[in-house]
């Protein structure tokens, strides 16, 4: 399998996209985002600010996934954590207009840059899955174990062609799987850069796909 990731030039690059995103994310965005959300959670909300949710990423390993939670908290809750809660819908009663507005706007997902920071993440690449979710995947969908060659992503190629959420249909986690394949045996620096730059315009103009 021709995987250019496997090569160390292409891995130091990566990173150093990966860190340059992260210091610019948590100097103009994280600074001052996390206040506003806590502002919102309080009247509207309240709870914690963060939802803590444990994934699997590179090699299968379970790191902890940090996202602005938009959801009430509830007992629930606990459950989610764990994936274990019944997984959110559109228009599902459990995630206020504020919680909403960040899903649709993928804000949801910035502290996620501090997970890229740390380097259980990537700015781009698969999307993590939640341990359960993964257990049930890799003996349904052929070659899935593949996708965790590369560290997981806020944003991926499979996530800005719609294939998000889901993961009870089989037939978009193939297709998800087949474009995670893809992109892990074609990476290039141009690879990301587009990828990075189709995200940034799908959450100015409120066209991210399934955020909900």
């Amino acid at each position: 399998r021709h995987e250019p990731l496997l090569y160390f030039g292409n891995r130091v690059v990566k990173r150093i996209v990966d860190l340059v995103m992260a210091f610019l994310s948590i100097v103009f965005i994280l600074t001052w985002l996390p206040v506003v959300v806590k502002l919102a959670q309080v009247f509207s909300y309240p709870g914690p600010l963060f939802f803590v949710q444990e994934r699997i990423g590179r090699d299968g390993k379970i790191f902890n996934l940090y996202k602005f939670r938009t959801m009430v908290f509830s007992k629930e809750s606990k459950l989610a954590k764990k994936g274990q809660a019944e997984k959110t819908h559109e228009m599902d009663k459990r995630v206020p207009w504020f919680g909403r507005l960040l899903r649709r706007t993928n804000l949801d997902e910035y502290p996620q840059f501090l997970n890229v920071l740390f380097g259980s993440m990537s700015t781009v690449g698969p999307r993590p899955h939640m341990v359960g979710e993964d257990k049930v995947l890799v003996k349904k969908v052929s070659r899935y174990r593949v996708r965790r060659f590369v560290k997981p992503g806020i944003t991926g190629l499979a996530a800005i062609k719609g294939y998000r959420g889901g993961t009870d249909d089989l037939d978009l986690m193939t297709k998800r799987t087949e474009l995670d394949i893809w992109y892990l045996e074609n990476w290039s620096l141009w690879l990301d850069i587009k990828i990075i730059a189709i995200t940034i315009w799908q959450m100015a103009t409120f066209r991210i796909p399934k955020a909900y």
